[in-house]
């Protein structure tokens, strides 16, 4: 599964933001090349909500567990801790981190329900197609909960 085949699917969701910071854009330089994803219909950053879906490029400085860089690129979904437990068994000790087309707990947010996969490929790729349409759909009603109850 090619980044540009994830890409295609979560760009064809409706209500899609997709931030995805470039040389000369007002992010951060260690961000360029990334892709964050969020559901918001109005085309504005949910001021009180994440991306449910990230694509990163490279390692982090807080984040450099993966090998990032080169062809080596990760998908990142929240995917719910129930989900979370069912796919990696909870936080498993220990992980590799660097190992591809897996289905991981992220290394640094896996606590809040996020799982990785490195370079998504032949073993991963239906899996990730249907979290990636649960995620979104999961993000989708959390907005439209949130729109109906505004807070004060």
């Amino acid at each position: 599964m090619s980044m540009e085949a994830v890409l295609a699917q979560l760009r064809a969701y409706e209500g899609i933001l997709e931030l995805a910071p470039e040389a000369g854009g007002p992010f951060p330089e260690i961000a360029w090349g990334d892709h964050f994803f969020y559901y918001a219909p109005d085309g504005e950053v949910p001021a009180h909500a994440q991306p449910f879906a990230t694509i990163v490029t490279k390692d982090y400085p807080d984040d450099a567990a993966a090998g990032l860089g080169g062809d080596r690129w990760r998908l990142n979904i929240h995917v719910g801790h129930r989900a979370f437990d069912e796919l990696v068994g909870g936080l498993p000790e220990p992980v590799d981190f660097t190992e591809a087309d897996a289905i991981l707990p992220h290394p640094v947010y896996g606590s809040l329900g996020w799982v990785a996969v490195i370079t998504p490929a032949e073993r991963t790729g239906a899996a990730v197609r249907t979290l990636l349409e649960s995620a979104y759909r999961d993000a989708r009603a959390r907005a439209e909960r949130r729109a109906q109850h505004p807070s004060t």
